[in-house]
């Protein structure tokens, strides 16, 4: 027999399980929202150490890639543009070695080819660095645009940490900040963290190396022609010193990636690979923002409304 709403055989029980039967659908249904970032602010914290030099023009090159790319994605293209900032730390003297700022465009932000002109005045002087010392600087110096901006740092060091650097002048800056504390910062901040660091990783053979990795052990592979190919159960290996803990891991529980200076080092296509997975992932994080769930009381709302509407309807 056919059952509609207007038929004596739709009982208000028979309702009531239908409810509860969307009610309990909900539980397992992952309700989520995206929405486009409006723009991007990026701050890129860099190495001033004295083998840095590659690295520096790099960047030069690779932040107006990276704008390329977001506009091509739909980022940054309305009234509110994608902004650009630099710290350097490591420096040759008690100034330089803590974090600080160059200036973008005149200013704490401007443009990718205002960085471009900024990054050229990096210095290669220096000899000992703290990642989290400059990371804290960035968070603490640097205002994040409210709302919906996607909000990054891009981290570049072929060294691992140098804490409380009696060279600098007695700084102890870095002494207090730990990778939880940290974490933490970034995590608050909204802050999506990459780090291009002095540490090897591996495709799933175990042997190939990989360009960059992901948290969910995702790598980046050089098709050796320029561009790139992924892997799926790569792993980390040993970085130079305390590298694979002190900053894949802070990177990877931000959302971001890690990847591997040797290779953008290398030259070559290789390094053409490189610039070309490290840009696409970095485009995909900025353009892909974590899902925003949903409230579950207002799916509950949405459901009881709609069952409390059949059952007036079957009442009449």
């Amino acid at each position: 027999m056919r059952y509609s709403l207007h038929s004596s055989h739709w009982t208000r029980g028979r309702l009531l399980c239908f409810v509860a039967a969307l009610c309990a659908l909900c539980t397992f249904i992952p309700f989520t929202a995206f929405a486009l970032p409006l723009a991007a602010d990026v701050i890129v914290v860099v190495d001033e150490s004295g083998s840095m030099a590659g690295e520096h023009a790099f960047l030069q090159s690779a932040i107006p890639d990276l704008e390329a790319g977001l506009l091509a994605a739909g980022v940054g293209t309305g009234a509110d543009k994608n902004q650009y900032a630099l710290v350097g730390f490591g420096g040759t003297d008690a100034t330089s070695q803590v974090a600080h700022k160059h200036p973008v465009g005149g200013s704490d932000f401007g443009s990718a080819s205002d960085f471009s002109t900024a990054a050229g005045g990096l210095v290669v002087s220096g000899g000992l660095e703290d990642g989290y010392q400059a990371i804290d600087f960035a968070l603490n110096n640097y205002t994040f645009r409210s709302g919906n901006f996607a909000r990054q740092i891009i981290l570049v060091t072929d060294e691992d940490r140098d804490v409380n650097n009696s060279a600098a002048g007695g700084n102890t800056q870095g002494s207090l900040i730990n990778f939880t504390g940290l974490l933490n910062d970034l995590k608050g901040a909204g802050v999506t963290l990459n780090a291009i660091v002095n540490n090897p990783f591996l495709a799933s053979d175990g042997t190939t190396r990989a360009l960059g990795i992901k948290s969910n052990l995702t790598v980046f592979l050089a098709d050796g022609s320029g561009g790139f190919t992924t892997d799926t159960g790569g792993s980390i290996g040993n970085g130079f010193g305390t590298t694979e803990t002190d900053y894949v891991p802070l990177a990877h529980q931000t959302g971001g990636a890690a990847w591997d200076l040797n290779l953008l080092r290398a030259g070559g296509n290789t390094a053409t690979s490189f610039a070309a997975a490290f840009i696409d992932t970095k485009v995909q994080e900025i353009i892909t923002p974590p899902a925003l769930p949903i409230p579950s009381t207002l799916i509950l709302l949405g459901v009881g409304l709609v069952g409390w509407g059949l059952v007036q309807r079957q009442r009449r």
